[in-house]
């Protein structure tokens, strides 16, 4: 389309005229090198006095938990926020929903890069192994937030930032083992800002044989990235690739079989996948004048791989050695940049993005041989501008984002190209009740898409009725309208964050726990529905002790004619609860988590049961080396956290590993 090439054209230029402007600049000195960087962050992070609900992690904590476990366990430490797994533990495929809502609905970007695919809105940590290991800020927030690039920040957002590079140099070493044959290996190394450079680089291999039968992991990834710093302008390339290849374990269980063997894995030993992923970011922060700001970058992301597909063993008949595989192929690049004025009571941001997507699906069978191939297009452009002004203790807060998005379909049946046009407006307002306490109030609207498997009804490749028509199954867009009132209080050692929240939800397309015919997750669309809820953030620190606590409480309904129930994996009530110790060289922590009920079909007659896990972990540092132990559900609960409901009613689980341990060593020089 000729608007893509326009603005792509316009992109460069933006990128490449500060090296133009800054070819004679001198080396500057750290402090300013590090704030350069820190332009980008602050463009789409939430801060104290915005309007919005947000959870900032600790980095220093979330290291000493991280042993390259999937980022959605570590997520699900913060409030409304579920999480399970394929295998059962915590490496390979697993998933988290945020306010009852799964990951096609939630933004996640890296320096403000989409990592959700465009064609299904899914953003797969797997693809990229040990990331959290790399990255130096994490923030999420809840509800729709502030303007993000790529998918619609329906449930929420989850921003990654990249390494940034300091003074001193810094190399890690790390090794860990544990329960089912897991394991990590990683080694990294953080250059210090020297001649205007720095450079970091990160390599992992992870392993595990999985709970379940025949679901191993084995995964490896490299992170990689540079700057180049001048006076006015700093350069930065992110280099993210990761390889894995899996034992499948996607379809849940009959609870039949999980009372004869809690290990049994629905997929045939047989059917595996394999991917790779990479990604490539430019990016540029100049500054030509105190108050002004261009942030720009360029992406790319290449992804090859594809999985095994038993139709037999789906079906419940005896498997045969006769294997579906699904192939997929996509190129994915954009742009964005983004301009910021910035005075002392005053801050407003704009900025514009686009991107190109192109994906082959290719479906081929171990007896026939190629069965059809087809490719999907989805193309985007947005623009959005915000300000906050400052007024004695008020804050006031406004945001409008406008994105246009296409798909298209190239393949054996007639299609006619999909455009959907969102306007997403947003407004708040924060009040200082004094040093330590904030106010805020929040309502913002936005709108998402279906997609491909919502359009297609869960088929790879596009149906048609008997005169050859395509059969759409839905091309409506869901939207909502997000309400956030919420209370912030910060002390030396206490921080507290309650708030409450109301989304309306129109055309809503939820989860109705069946399959479709290659496995993948069917959906709903219904009229009217709502959500909402209580969350808190809580930590207090007492001399040695540090108690936190991430709590959440929803009410959620969904309306279909005469009829009211609730959406399936929504529990009403989630308690995570931290007591951790710190001394010297000695660390300690026990966790607990509660999370109540929820069900897994419509009819509201299935669920998943209440759990409660128990957690602890220690740590002891000598030097620079590190030892951690960690034992995951001490209690040996026997508990499963999703399911699905099959026709005939049968109900089967996701059960999730019992007692577990880990171990994990670290030196840093």
């Amino acid at each position: 389309m000729p608007v893509f090439s326009h603005v792509s054209a316009i992109s460069v230029s933006a990128l490449l005229l500060p090296l133009l402007a800054n070819a004679q600049d001198t080396l500057p000195n750290g402090k300013d090198s590090s704030q350069h960087l820190k332009e980008i962050i602050v463009t789409y992070q939430a801060g104290k006095a915005t309007p919005v609900t947000y959870q900032n992690f600790n980095m220093k904590v979330l290291d000493e938990k991280n042993t390259g476990q999937e980022p959605s366990f570590l997520l699900s430490e913060t409030p409304s926020i579920t999480v399970y797994s394929d295998a059962g533990n915590m490496q390979g495929y697993s998933y988290y929903r945020l306010r009852g809502m799964d990951q096609t609905r939630i933004n996640t970007t890296l320096d403000g890069m989409p990592l959700n695919e465009p064609e299904d809105q899914g953003a797969y940590f797997s693809n990229y192994p040990d990331i959290l290991n790399s990255v130096s800020r994490l923030q999420v927030q809840r509800g729709v937030g502030t303007s993000k690039n790529g998918a619609a920040s329906y449930a929420g957002s989850v921003q990654l930032f990249s390494p940034e590079a300091g003074n001193t140099a810094s190399t890690n070493l790390g090794i860990g083992y544990g329960s089912y044959n897991s394991f990590r290996i990683f080694a990294e190394h953080q250059s210090a800002i020297k001649n205007r450079k720095s450079l970091y680089v990160r390599a992992s291999q992870v392993y595990t044989d999985g709970y379940k039968y025949h679901s191993s992991n084995n995964s490896q990834s490299v992170f990689v990235s540079g700057g180049l710093y001048y006076d006015k302008s700093t350069w930065k390339l992110n280099v993210v690739a990761g390889h894995q290849q899996n034992g499948m374990a996607w379809l849940a269980v009959a609870d039949s079989l999980i009372a004869k063997d809690r290990r049994s894995n629905a997929n045939t030993r047989d059917e595996k996948d394999r991917f790779f992923q990479g990604l490539v970011q430019l990016q540029n922060v100049w500054q030509p004048r105190s108050h002004v700001t261009l942030s720009s970058s360029l992406y790319y992301t290449y992804l090859k791989g594809g999985y095994d597909f038993d139709l037999n063993n789906y079906l419940g008949l005896a498997s045969e050695g006769n294997l579906f595989t699904y192939h997929f192929r996509s190129h994915f690049g954009g742009f964005f940049s983004n301009y910021t004025l910035t005075y002392d009571r005053f801050k407003w941001t704009s900025g514009i993005h686009g991107n190109l997507y192109t994906r082959q699906h290719k479906g081929t069978d171990n007896w026939l041989g190629e069965l059809y191939k087809n490719d999907g297009y989805k193309n985007e452009i947005s623009a959005f501008s915000k300000i906050e002004y400052s007024l004695h203790r008020f804050t006031l807060y406004a945001d409008l984002q406008y994105r246009y998005t296409t798909f298209d379909y190239k393949g054996s049946v007639t299609f006619d190209r999909m455009n959907w046009h969102f306007l997403n407006p947003k407004a708040g307002v924060s009040f200082a009740v004094n040093d330590h306490a904030s106010i805020y109030y929040s309502a913002g609207r936005t709108g998402r898409e279906p997609t491909r498997n919502d359009i297609f009804g869960g088929n790879d490749d596009l149906t048609a009725d008997s005169s050859g028509k395509a059969i759409i199954y839905n091309r409506d867009a869901e939207s909502v309208v997000d309400h956030e009132l919420g209370l912030r209080f910060q002390q030396r050692h206490f921080t507290l964050q309650l708030n409450g929240y109301y989304m309306n939800f129109k055309n809503e397309i939820v989860l109705n726990g069946q399959t479709g015919p290659n496995g993948l997750l069917l959906t709903n669309k219904v009229k009217s529905s709502y959500r909402t809820g209580i969350e808190l953030y809580a930590a207090c620190q007492l001399h040695a002790f540090t108690f936190t606590n991430n709590s959440s409480f929803n009410h959620s309904r969904i309306k279909e004619q005469a009829t009211s129930f609730s959406p399936i994996l929504t529990p009403a009530l989630i308690i995570n609860q931290e007591v951790a110790y710190s001394h010297q060289r000695l660390g300690l922590a026990v966790s607990g988590r509660y999370q109540q009920r929820a069900y897994i079909d419509f009819a509201n007659e299935a669920t998943v049961k209440e759990y409660v896990l128990l957690n602890a972990r220690a740590q002891y540092t000598l030097g620079g080396c590190t030892l951690s132990v960690f034992v995951n559900n001490i209690s040996g609960a026997r508990y499963y956290n999703n399911g699905a409901v099959a026709a005939d009613g049968t109900r089967m689980y996701f059960v999730q590993a019992p007692r577990n341990m880990y171990v994990a060593f670290k030196y840093s020089f």
